[in-house]
């Protein structure tokens, strides 16, 4: 039985910014964890409230943080990277500066990815019918476009292997909120997967997250499934990937059209609709395929 000092280092990335109602709770969970061996990379994307202040209190009293605070604001998925490149952890494990990691979540998720060491990913099964705990990369693809999708889960719901995270190259920051949707869709393409079946975080509903951005979702969630069918790694045929394209269109139709019945806003859709790359005629199939 190895001991905690034994055991592989995790990195513990935290990116923030305007957190300071949720990031003491987000820390502190990780300082309590029952995995010893880690290291907590904070790093502030240019905050305007007393976020970096109530980090550097806890940077102060525990050697396992590193903070870093950016000269400039670089969004979202550009600060994850970021706070990537500062890891030397065999894992990589996000938690959100709004969310909360049990004092068990380490151990649990380092233990089910030594079991599988050729999986690059470990991620939250939402869908606790789903009886395996490991997929290849053609049966996670599968299974999460034809059955029951599998992949649409945050940083926070996922454990990275380092060296997998660095070949599929890191995160894409093109496609705003949605960016972890194609960066999921590479990573099961390359690697087999782990399905973590136990919740094991918290996470934290509230206003001001990347979830509650209709708008963002709006602009990129056509384009990130575009783009990611046109990955060389992907397990699909020709004919799977113009299927998935046409049920995309038809969806970006109806939500296009419950945005703009719910906000009214002519001018955020049609932008969005530019941002979204599915062209006039493909707008026009998925008004067809919607009828």
């Amino acid at each position: 039985m190895e001991s905690n000092s034994e055991r592989s280092l995790v990195s513990v990335l935290m990116t923030a910014y305007n957190r300071e109602k949720y990031i003491g709770e987000a820390i502190e969970s990780v300082l309590s964890s029952t995995y010893e061996n880690l290291e907590l990379i904070i790093v502030d994307d240019c905050s305007k409230d007393t976020t970096v202040e109530i980090i550097k209190c806890y940077e102060a009293k525990d050697e396992r943080i590193r903070f870093y605070l950016n000269e400039k604001n670089l969004g979202d998925y550009a600060n994850r990277n970021k706070a990537a490149g500062y890891a030397c952890g065999k894992y990589i494990k996000y938690c959100d500066s709004d969310d909360k990691l049990y004092d068990w979540t380490l151990d649990y998720c380092v233990t089910m990815m030594e079991k599988y060491p050729e999986a690059g990913m470990g991620i939250l099964n939402l869908n606790k019918n789903i009886p395996q705990e490991y997929m290849t990369s053609a049966e996670a693809i599968h299974f999460n476009f034809f059955q029951t999708e599998i992949l649409a889960i945050g940083p926070s719901g996922t454990i990275l292997r380092s060296e997998a995270f660095k070949k599929a190259g890191f995160f894409k920051p093109d496609y705003g909120a949605a960016s972890d949707m194609y960066f999921n869709i590479k990573m099961a393409s390359l690697f087999p997967i782990v399905l973590l079946n136990k919740d094991f975080f918290f996470y934290r509903e509230h206003e001001g997250q990347e979830f509650q951005n209709k708008y963002g979702y709006l602009c990129y969630s056509y384009k990130y499934l575009h783009d990611a069918l046109q990955l060389p790694e992907i397990p699909l045929t020709a004919g799977q990937k113009n299927k998935l394209l046409t049920q995309a269109k038809r969806s970006f139709v109806k939500t296009f059209l419950k945005y703009l019945k719910t906000t009214g806003d002519f001018r955020k859709a049609i932008n969005a609709f530019r941002i979204s790359g599915i062209g006039v005629g493909g707008f026009l199939k998925g008004i067809f395929l919607s009828a």
